[in-house]
């Protein structure tokens, strides 16, 4: 959602009613207390003066004196500047840790689990009997590929063949325990998948990934 400078004055005006002098006074105090509150930290050099007109023109539907393309671009641009800033890169850090640690939590605690190293979990969708990959074998899977939140970021319809040292560690770990015939559900931490970085647009930093792989073959 876009971040305004002024959005707090809607979020925070209640239906107006009937008051007197004092009580409307107290309430446009309290607005402008708030919107401070909030700028102060936000933009701390801020011209208050140039604020004021701003918010004045606006709210009089006055002709404002910055035309509504260079408003766009400054907003846009603070916006940027925001979102780049460490302080905002780390807050969002830490809630993505945060929700990942729920829900590995929660995910290890339904039946049928079994944690591998790592902290990669698995549960067996149905059991094979063939040999294991070694460590440099390659292998054919069939897999589909999930956010937490349940959306497919990535499968492979037909049986695919990778080496097992080219793909990400939670795999590597995981198959080398599957016998050829299984299908498994995995439940791999981001420390085991993407990590700190994350892959580019797709898939966010502290992302932990969930994959159904079927093993069909293996090959040295």
């Amino acid at each position: 959602m876009p971040h305004r400078l002024l959005l707090l004055l809607c979020l925070l005006a209640p239906p107006l009613m009937a008051a007197d002098a004092s009580e409307e006074h107290d309430l446009a105090y309290s607005l402008g207390a708030r919107l401070g509150e909030r700028l102060r930290d936000e933009v701390p050099d801020l011209q208050l003066e140039a604020l004021l007109d701003g918010l004045r023109q606006a709210y009089r539907g006055q002709p404002l004196s910055v035309d509504s393309a260079r408003i766009e671009q400054l907003l846009n641009e603070h916006e940027q500047r925001l979102a780049d800033s460490p302080a905002t890169v780390d807050a969002a850090s830490e809630r993505a840790r945060r929700a990942e640690t729920r829900f590995m939590v929660n995910e290890k605690a339904k039946a049928g689990i079994r944690e591998l190293p790592g902290g990669i979990l698995r549960s067996e969708l149905r059991a094979g009997s063939g040999v294991k990959p070694k460590a440099n074998s390659k292998v054919q899977v069939r897999y589909v590929g999930r956010l937490a939140d349940g959306s497919v970021f990535d499968q492979s319809e037909t049986p695919q063949w990778f080496r097992l040292d080219s793909v990400i560690s939670g795999w590597r770990v995981a198959l080398q325990e599957m016998p050829v015939g299984a299908k498994w559900r995995l439940v791999i931490p981001s420390a085991q998948a993407y990590g700190a970085e994350g892959a580019g647009d797709l898939i966010a930093p502290y992302t932990p990934l969930v994959f159904e792989v079927e093993l069909l073959g293996t090959a040295d």
